[in-house]
């Protein structure tokens, strides 16, 4: 599916331009927004290679990695959603979500819009059954934005992640498709 293009009441999702590098510089840089990630703050090299990636992977024929901008009604880009089909298993129908928002963007619900915009994209355009995320364990804001959406809580993958200050576990959720299907969206 090329170009994505998705919108809710407060949030848009589109393919990553060339212009973005700036504004993602201003989520994946912050120390802040960082701190739950599996990696670093990044820096503008770094930023510009995601994008460029982002760029690259929209237009495979066989795409398998959705990496997108998030965007205000008046185009300011505030999010990066992305959503990674497993490819793992030609049976699996499965695929992994994941949201970063500018910090000050926070506490403004707008992480529930981006949850619903990679559901819609999951489950209707690329016909998936099951979409799950995962999360730092201390990070309860995605966890109650997550339960918000739906995803059940699964449990935790004991030593995920190897970060700098040492391994970390990742708490899992998960939805399905039937128990997507009735979700009342905003």
């Amino acid at each position: 599916m090329f170009p994505v293009k998705l919108s809710s009441p407060r949030l848009g999702m589109r393919e990553f331009e060339p212009g973005d590098v700036d504004p993602l510089l201003a989520i994946y840089g912050d120390p802040l927004v960082a701190e739950h990630m599996s990696f670093e703050p990044r820096d503008r090299d770094q930023v510009a290679g995601i994008v460029d990636r982002a760029m690259k992977a929209a237009r495979r024929p066989e795409r398998n990695e959705y990496s997108l901008a998030g965007v205000l009604p008046g185009g300011e880009l505030v999010a990066h959603l992305r959503l990674a089909v497993d490819i793992g298993h030609p049976l699996q129908s499965s695929g992994q979500i994941g949201f970063a928002f500018r910090a000050d963007q926070w506490g403004r619900g707008l992480g529930g819009h981006g949850i619903q915009l990679l559901l819609r994209l999951g489950f209707e355009h690329l016909g998936l059954h099951r979409i799950w995320g995962a999360r730092s364990p201390v990070n309860e804001r995605s966890a109650r934005v997550m339960a918000q959406e739906g995803m059940v809580e699964e449990g935790t993958i004991r030593g995920h992640l190897k970060l700098a200050g040492g391994w970390r576990d990742s708490v899992v959720h998960s939805i399905l498709r039937p128990e997507w299907d009735g979700h009342d969206e905003e």
